[in-house]
């Protein structure tokens, strides 16, 4: 069978057996994507690039970040993997027939849908790409940071003549650098969080459960996803939402604590178009704060201000996070901190993507450069049963551009503002 063979509809099948390994679905009509033709067409050249530079006869994407970077197309796993092969005339995606015509509709390119009804069908779907494109395979590009070792083990066997090359760091370079394209469209993101923030904050009052207040700014922030966005899949939009001794971590889910009078608060609204990840982050009171809870606070402020400023290209991730610590140090704070200062934005999520060349810390040596956007976000952790016990942390946005770095968050931060009255 070839890729271009579908079977009649009416055609009788008494058995499994006589289904389809592979199909194409190209089922009803292209939708609009994310991004404009060009823009796809300049993130492929730019990974034909990276092919050329390391002798590569084709890629095989296998991450979330990377498929939907390149092709829009953003997979549910469900225990089903998905590919997408990049050579140098083409691009196919193969995709779990499951999920019928959508990646087709939703993506920029071909695709190849895979059936239940062998094993395997996956990776004999990568090779029945390469090969009906008479591609003989010696050099192909994976995804070492991403790729589980048995589906690479699998590839390998599938192709045991051929070397299989990383190219997931060299990938991840590229995405640092931000078109005109995506920073439009993280700036709308950025603006639909302080839009939740806000929904949040008008919220707030004695007794209501963290996961009540956090759907409600999950849903101010979806209408406002569809609003802007009315081409585009919805989904995954979240807020973590944390009170008193909840707020110690960033990373902490919504529970059914309820709202106390003098509780620490941390506000996280993080819409999410298109794959792309945005963020606000606030410390807030319900109440006036004890003397040490607001002394605490303000140091993080100050760090936060502090940070704020030193955010322009020719930074280096590195000094940015050192002279940080030094503030930290004359508060006899340090060992308080729980991660680095900020990150990079773009394709991103809570489980997916990553772009760890572009974090603020004392780790990495990345120079900031026009096109890169990165947050700040420092953040103190106090432990229950100290003064002040809770974590104080704010996040602000910032798009680097030649001449210094443009702050597209606006929800204000700091005690003159987020003290709610109880």
């Amino acid at each position: 069978m070839t890729i271009a063979e579908t079977r009649p509809e009416n055609a009788a099948v008494n058995d499994v057996s006589q289904l389809e390994r592979l199909k194409v679905l190209n089922n009803g009509k292209k939708v609009s994507l994310t991004f404009s033709d060009a823009e796809f067409e300049r993130r492929l050249a730019g990974l034909r690039r990276i092919m050329a530079e390391k002798e590569l006869d084709a890629v095989v994407l296998t991450s979330y970040h990377s498929i939907k970077y390149y092709s829009d197309f953003l997979f549910t796993y469900f225990g089903r993997s998905y590919a997408m092969v990049v050579t140098a005339e083409d691009t196919v995606t193969v995709t779990a027939n499951i999920d019928a015509g959508m990646p087709w509709r939703r993506s920029y390119g071909d695709n190849l849908v895979y059936t239940d009804w062998r094993r395997d069908n996956f990776i004999f779907g990568i090779q029945e790409v390469l090969r009906s494109r008479g591609i003989n395979v010696r050099r192909l590009g994976v995804e070492d940071d991403s790729l589980p070792l048995d589906n690479r083990n699998k590839i390998q066997a599938a192709f045991p003549d051929a070397a299989l090359v990383d190219v997931a760091q060299s990938a991840m370079r590229q995405r640092m650098i931000k078109s005109a394209e995506e920073i439009e469209v993280i700036k709308h993101g950025a603006r639909i969080g302080d839009l939740g923030g806000e929904a949040i904050r008008n919220a707030i009052t004695a007794g209501i459960t963290e996961y009540e207040v956090a759907l409600i700014g999950t849903e101010a922030m979806v209408h406002e996803i569809a609003r802007t966005f009315p081409d585009s899949e919805i989904r995954d939009t979240w807020v973590w939402f944390q009170s008193g001794i909840n707020t110690d971590g960033a990373h902490n889910w919504a529970t059914t604590r309820k709202i106390q009078e003098h509780d620490i608060l941390s506000l996280n609204c993080f819409p999410m178009t298109s794959g792309y990840y945005t963020a606000l982050e606030r410390t807030l009171f319900y109440g006036e704060p004890d003397a040490r809870s607001l002394e605490l606070w303000n140091i993080n402020v100050e760090v936060h201000k502090r940070g704020l400023e030193l955010i322009k290209p020719g930074a280096v991730c590195k000094d940015i996070a050192a002279e940080l610590n030094e503030i930290y140090v004359g508060h006899r704070l340090l060992p308080n901190r729980t991660f680095g200062y900020g990150h990079s934005f773009g394709v991103l999520s809570h489980y997916y993507g990553r772009e760890a060349g572009l974090e603020l810390r004392e780790d990495i040596d990345t120079v900031l450069e026009p096109g890169m956007v990165v947050s700040m976000e420092p953040m103190i952790t106090v432990l229950d049963g100290q003064p002040g016990a809770g974590g104080y942390r704010e996040h602000d946005i910032l798009v680097v551009g030649e001449d210094g770095a443009e702050n597209i968050t606006k929800f204000p931060f700091g005690p003159e503002y987020n003290i709610i009255g109880a």
